[in-house]
């Protein structure tokens, strides 16, 4: 049998793009990693070309955030007989849809392979590393990443959680060479994503300036008003590197996955609570001053983020021309989307219902529309949401003690302007309230798929989905792992 693991892992070296300045990552030539990680820049930008491979349109600069795992739960308008039709009905036998599961699953262990690579040689040529803390941040970063990753083809490619013992089996690799990866058991696949978050956040907490000083000050280094001043920008722009309390936060989110919910408490309670030095919160929940800046992908939660330099031509090349779009009259969104809140500030501010060439209108979304121009650091919402603050108080709604969850929820609401809410009889009920506020919030970024997949959640309770559809939430293993 052919593995397809084991098949990019037979290249004899490893390229990397380099970058310019963190905030500019445009690939300008590609190094050989036998000279890649001769010095400690080296190091540095083997590190951000993971950052550049993540943020393809094969993985989270569009598939696995506003495209096809979006498809998955009908968030968006399709034109029958297409690839995305096919995934509205989970038709995971078309081969338009076994040739896009290939290479999402492809892409994610490229990236994986591309760390491993980063974390033998830190290994095998620490001496080059002789700054203070670099060889512990970029150890801890790859690692989580790592962790990342896996969580995710677990989350997308694996059983449900509730029942493990249904549903695929999957590689989790921790090494670059040449050797086949055997499939584990959903318990040892568990194990090595919590080991390798454990000892990244070990490794990093002394050393990520993020713990220090404010969300704020890190993405303006040496700025005017910014305290932070780094000699070295490398540890600067934590909101879009894998930082100490981005860690705490997907560990939060996969001990939910797992039903491990004292576990999820206590790391999203470490994450909502974190104070900076003024005694201010480090992640505040968005307002709507936030969208009155037309900052709608609300960067100001983003925990960790990517940045997309070319968010504007994504925005126009995919919503500005309603390739994405859901409904042609406002109530698909302000009455079945959000309830008719009338104050609700998704509601009012994130779509828009533009009127096409051909005189039809449609409702797109905002979310990923920014400016490109004449933009300051605090101004430049050019980022794809990786983890945000909101999910985190969701992740206390039904991971914290009853009466504290629903607080967390209204918590949550009241922040979306929708503070009124009758107290959940249950938890049942209270998880039901949480799943709604996932597909609200989440809309385009992917997670209300994993929410519904981990829940398990019902057919009648899938806003949008086709009546034709039989949800199925166990993928095939993909064929590029399966075929001779």
């Amino acid at each position: 049998m052919k593995n397809y693991l084991n098949l990019f892992l037979l290249t004899g070296a490893l390229f990397f793009s380099a970058c310019n300045k963190f905030l500019d990552i445009v690939p300008k030539t590609q190094v050989p990693d036998v000279e890649q990680f001769s010095t400690e820049q080296g190091f540095k930008d083997a590190l951000a070309g993971v950052y550049i491979i993540a943020k393809s349109s094969e993985t989270y600069g569009k598939e696995l955030s506003f495209s096809t795992i979006e498809h998955l739960i009908s968030s968006w308008d399709v034109t029958a007989n297409t690839l995305p039709q096919q995934l509205t009905l989970f038709n995971y036998g078309h081969v338009d849809v076994i040739n896009r599961f290939n290479t999402i699953f492809s892409v994610q262990y490229y990236t994986v392979a591309h760390l491993n690579s980063i974390l033998q040689n830190l290994e095998s040529r620490r001496s080059v590393l002789i700054t203070p803390g670099l060889y512990e941040v970029v150890k801890a970063e790859c690692l989580a990443l790592r962790a990342y990753i896996h969580f995710d083809l677990m989350r997308l490619y694996g059983p449900v959680p509730s029942d493990p013992t249904n549903g695929n089996k999957l590689a989790y690799v921790t090494l670059f060479n040449r050797e086949i990866n055997q499939r584990i058991s959903f318990e040892a696949f568990k194990a090595n994503i919590f080991a390798d978050l454990e000892e990244a956040t070990n490794l990093i907490k002394p050393f990520d300036p993020l713990l220090t000083y404010s969300m704020a000050d890190v993405r303006n280094p040496n700025g005017s008003g910014s305290s932070f001043k780094p000699t070295d920008n490398f540890l600067s722009y934590r909101n879009m590197r894998m930082n100490y309390y981005a860690m705490k936060a997907l560990d939060a989110r996969a001990h939910l996955w797992y039903g491990d919910k004292n576990e999820a408490y206590v790391s999203a309670k470490e994450v909502v609570e974190a104070k900076n030095a003024d005694g201010g919160l480090k992640f505040k929940l968005a307002s709507g001053a936030d969208y009155t800046a037309t900052n709608y992908v609300l960067t100001t939660e983003h925990i960790l983020g990517l940045y997309a330099f070319d968010m504007g031509k994504t925005y126009t090349d995919n919503f500005g021309n309603a390739n994405f779009k859901k409904g042609t009259a406002a109530t698909t969104i302000t009455s079945q989307l959000y309830g008719n809140t009338g104050t609700d500030f998704r509601e009012s501010s994130l779509w828009n219902l533009i009127t096409l060439a051909n005189g039809s209108r449609a409702n797109v979304i905002r979310k990923y529309w920014v400016t490109t121009d004449n933009v300051t650091v605090t101004t430049d919402y050019k980022q794809i949401p990786l983890i945000r603050t909101s999910e985190l108080y969701l992740i206390l709604a039904e991971a914290a003690p009853f009466a504290e969850g629903v607080n967390y929820l209204k918590t949550f609401r009241i922040a979306r302007n929708i503070g009124a809410l009758t107290n959940p009889i249950d938890y049942p009920t209270l998880v039901q309230e949480v799943v709604k506020e996932y597909r609200k919030e989440f809309y385009g970024e992917g997670q209300s798929y994993y929410a519904y997949k981990r829940l398990n959640v019902p057919k009648q309770q899938i806003l949008f989905v086709p009546a034709t559809a039989v949800v199925n939430y166990l993928l095939p293993m993909p064929t590029v792992e399966t075929t001779n």
